[in-house]
């Protein structure tokens, strides 16, 4: 039964929805008057929103980047489902507790926490050793110069970008030779700025972190790490809304073609491929419940209440 004040919060939420239309109305039609404006015009012919790359840079997207970025999305939807579970539960359905007897013996006392959260911290662990290994590709192949900055061009491209973004006049460009300017600003802070923050500020909240390095803890408290994390997860949401958003209103298929497939083409292989990796992400998100998650828990610790 919906209470009053639960109804009096949907009230609210529900009033979300004419203003934001409102809002993206009004920025639609000021980004088009403004490209109509002579200045503004000669700006984006100027910078069209895209910014050349280096000679050296690479053409096209590997098979294995492919695979990298399905196994990010994957890890990174657990990840966000299982963090607003460690919020939002109060009582945990199970808890676990680490084995202090294994491999890896400590002088702290046996980690307990919820499943919730050991689900959590799984994930995160297997999605760092993916953000490593894609680390180590990128920088060994050449592929980072499609991410990184490498002209200060890039600025008032991205600005050029935004403007036809903005007024629905999507920017040209070819991802599978270079993104535009505002992508890659998007995917450099996000690879490189929102990941590690999320890493490291997990890490001083996990139970990893030393209890007992005094200093280490005054330099970076777990307050700090606190104000941030979350923060960091809204981010990754937004970007994963956005960047989904316009894969399927720029060419669907030749976007997905790219990031699945790694085919040029705009062939329909990439979409049964995407097809099958969202199949794989529903049942992933669907199976991560008690009953499935507590004997593969009880490999590493007791599991219970």
């Amino acid at each position: 039964m919906v209470t009053g004040r639960e109804k009096s919060r949907l009230r609210k939420l529900l009033w979300i929805i004419p203003i934001g239309f409102v809002v993206v109305l009004a920025v639609v039609l000021i980004a088009k008057w403004a490209l109509e404006l002579p200045p503004v015009a000669s700006f984006v012919v100027r910078f069209p929103g895209i910014t050349e790359l280096p000679d050296s840079a690479p053409e096209g997207i590997p098979v294995w980047l492919a695979w990298q970025h399905f196994l990010n999305a994957f890890f990174m939807l657990l990840i966000i489902r299982t963090g607003l579970q460690v919020r939002s539960v109060k009582r945990p359905a199970a808890y676990w507790t680490r084995n202090n007897n294994g491999m890896i013996r400590t002088k702290n006392p046996p980690t307990r926490m919820s499943l919730n959260l050991w689900f959590h911290l799984t994930m995160d662990a297997l999605w760092v050793l993916n953000g490593l290994v894609f680390f180590v590709l990128i920088f060994s192949t050449g592929q980072w110069m499609r991410i990184v900055p490498t002209s200060w061009e890039i600025f008032p491209n991205a600005i050029s970008a935004l403007l036809q973004y903005a007024a629905f006049d999507w920017p040209v460009e070819n991802g599978w030779v270079n993104y535009n300017s505002v992508q890659v600003i998007a995917y450099f802070v996000t690879v490189f700025i929102a990941a590690p923050l999320s890493m490291l500020t997990g890490i001083r909240m996990s139970g990893a972190w030393p209890r007992n390095a005094q200093r280490l803890n005054r330099i970076y408290p777990i307050e700090a790490a606190r104000a941030m994390h979350f923060p960091v997860m809204i981010y990754f949401c937004v970007f994963v809304f956005v960047h989904v958003l316009l894969v399927f209103t720029t060419g669907a298929r030749k976007n997905l073609n790219h990031m699945f497939a790694a085919q040029e083409e705009a062939g329909w292989l990439g979409f049964l491929i995407f097809g099958a990796a969202v199949a794989a992400m529903a049942a992933a998100w669907l199976l991560a419940r008690p009953v499935i998650l507590r004997p593969i828990a009880a490999l590493t610790g007791k599991v219970g209440r």
